[in-house]
């Protein structure tokens, strides 16, 4: 995060104004919010995660239990339910075959 000067950045109304509310202090400004990326979408998280998941619902569809989904990934037993939970979910149909 980049630190700027008021003085160089803003209008000199804007910058007495800030000065009302705040002198001397550090203040962020956030983006808005409709700039932001969600929670690991830049960092590629949110895909790999999204991967990991589908990986282990097809791995417990084809047979393997919870316990060893849980050592294998490192996560677990009560994580992994919830993963295959909210998998299920998201594929309606795949809950009805099993």
């Amino acid at each position: 995060m980049n630190y700027k000067n008021g003085k160089d950045v803003l209008p000199p109304r804007l910058l007495q104004e800030l000065q009302n509310y705040i002198q001397g202090e550090l203040l962020y400004i956030p983006k808005p919010e409709r700039a932001r990326a969600l929670w690991g979408e830049l960092s590629g998280s949110r895909t790999s995660i999204a991967k990991r998941n589908e990986e282990i619902f097809l791995l417990h569809r084809t047979g393997c239990s919870v316990r060893d989904l849980a050592a294998k990934y490192h996560l677990s037993d009560e994580s992994i339910r919830k993963i295959l939970t909210k998998m299920r979910a998201l594929r309606p149909q795949a809950a009805v075959t099993e």
